[in-house]
């Protein structure tokens, strides 16, 4: 797996979103190496330039080969943040290693468990990208990319219009079908969000299409130490959209995290 390290200090690991790749939070990992953070960024297997897991779909596997890359770097102990699927996958580590996570950063997320009518709609998108793999990108672009962003970002910024659109014509049909499958799976994770009970940070565009404010009111009544940021003008990409508020949010977030220490 391909893992961008930059900084030093308390470890920040940033999870990406479907179906993008560790770019997307560049701007944000900038700013916090330069808080004092030793922040590390992977394109999540299947994306970037990491290559797709050989294993059966399911993101607890995903996890696994996140706590082995940070094994391998010395990590016990780091604040997990992740946007969408990032989101999911660093709930996912909560299970399989709550001793790892000091701190949470849930944007554009959930921690509901997929509905019957969400599981069916993601098995259909599967087929569809491995029926016809070379139009991939234009089914993404139908049926993945208007739900990315809110309003604000199509109508009056092009040029993250044209960032995530670039992110999302480079999946490919075998990475798509098996997260899909992968997040059609997960469990309801809420009680390991309360279980872990560590500082929360929820990150939230207002205009996010996908993940509700109701789904946001939830996790943050979970842990005794949660917060929601609220962004105005952005929707499920809220790091992207709004890149410089989405960044203040998390440095002021970080402030008052203490403890992880990189071993």
């Amino acid at each position: 797996m391909n893992v961008r390290e930059l900084g030093d200090g308390p470890v920040l690991l940033l999870l990406h979103a479907f179906p993008c790749d560790g770019r997307m939070w560049d701007p944000q990992m900038r700013a916090t190496a330069e808080a004092g953070w030793r922040v590390l960024v992977p394109d999540l297997p299947g994306f970037g330039t990491s290559p797709l897991l050989a294993a059966a779909p399911d993101l607890d596997v995903v996890a696994d080969a996140l706590l082995a890359e940070l094994d391998d770097r010395d990590v016990e102990r780091a604040v997990v943040g992740g946007v969408s699927m990032g989101g999911y996958l660093a709930m996912a580590l909560i299970r399989r290693r709550p001793s790892l996570v000091a701190g949470l950063v849930l944007g554009g997320t959930k921690a509901s468990a997929d509905s019957e009518e969400a599981r069916a709609n993601r098995e259909r998108l599967a087929q569809r990208v491995l029926e016809s793999p070379e139009q991939t990108r234009a089914i993404l672009e139908e049926a993945v990319l208007p739900g990315l962003l809110g309003d604000t970002s199509r109508q009056r910024r092009p040029e993250v219009v044209e960032r995530v659109r670039g992110w999302v014509g480079a999946a490919d049909a075998a990475s798509v079908a098996w997260y899909q499958r992968a997040m059609a799976g997960r469990p309801d994770s809420i009680a390991d969000i309360a279980d872990a009970d560590v500082p929360t940070l929820v990150l939230w565009g207002e205009e996010d299409a996908l993940s509700s404010r109701a789904e946001q009111d939830r996790m943050v009544a979970a842990p005794s130490d949660a917060r929601l940021a609220a962004v105005a003008g952005a929707g499920h990409l809220v790091n992207v959209e709004a890149a410089d508020l989405a960044t203040s949010a998390l440095l002021a977030f970080l402030e008052t995290v203490k403890g992880p220490r990189h071993a």
